[in-house]
């Protein structure tokens, strides 16, 4: 049976989202995530070294990383779509919901993860054929305005992104309400003063909280 993008992600549902200049630290960081557990890691278009890192990036997951799954974040455009997925992204993500973006990553048979902040948002995104919505930003939205709308949407799967906290409080609320993935941005990132074994570390610990 093929696994889905959709199916790899739910296996391990926890996505660092991440931006950086320097392409070594990109590599650097994705390297430490992955030791830590993590196998989907969303790259976010927000600089102007993002295509070319991002290239790097799949290069280096050719050959070090083959099980990872790299996606592209901040897809707001359907130009963007359809450089990033030429490149080889595995998924895109976008912070809103844009009917050109969704027929491009539809047309090339890519998970398309919309960003949503209303119910409306949500509907849109159903219908454009989006199997998972970002709730985005988290921390604005929380784990009881999806207890209060998941039920009008069964057939949706979501993911929070922005203000999530690499916490077992936080990782337990969403997981809770009933969110079948997270985002974790820059606090998953913070605090690295002792190196990249501490963002390993700090991966791998994420990870066990969705054991108990």
């Amino acid at each position: 049976m093929q696994v889905t993008q959709l199916d790899h992600i739910l296996q391990l549902p926890v996505i660092p989202v991440y931006y950086h200049d320097n392409p070594d630290t990109c590599a650097d960081t994705v390297r430490a995530c992955y030791r830590g557990g993590i196998r989907t890691f969303e790259f976010t278009n927000r600089g102007d070294a993002a295509a070319a890192n991002f290239s790097a990036l799949l290069k280096l997951r050719a050959s070090e990383m083959p099980d990872l799954k790299l996606g592209i974040g901040t897809i707001k455009t359907p130009a963007e779509a359809e450089r990033f997925i030429e490149l080889g992204a595995d998924f895109i993500v976008s912070p809103i919901v844009n009917r050109e973006v969704a027929a491009v990553a539809a047309q090339s048979g890519s998970l398309w993860i919309p960003g949503c902040m209303t119910p409306t948002e949500i509907a849109l995104a159903e219908d454009l054929g989006a199997s998972l919505v970002k709730l985005f930003p988290g921390d604005t939205l929380g784990p009881g305005f999806l207890k209060a709308i998941k039920p009008l949407f069964k057939s949706l799967r979501f993911m929070p992104t922005g203000g999530v906290e690499p916490t077992e409080e936080s990782i337990t609320r969403w997981f809770d309400a009933g969110v079948s993935a997270v985002g974790l941005g820059s606090k998953l990132f913070a605090n690295l003063d002792g190196g990249y074994e501490v963002l390993e570390n700090r991966c791998r610990t994420v990870l066990s909280y969705l054991q108990r």
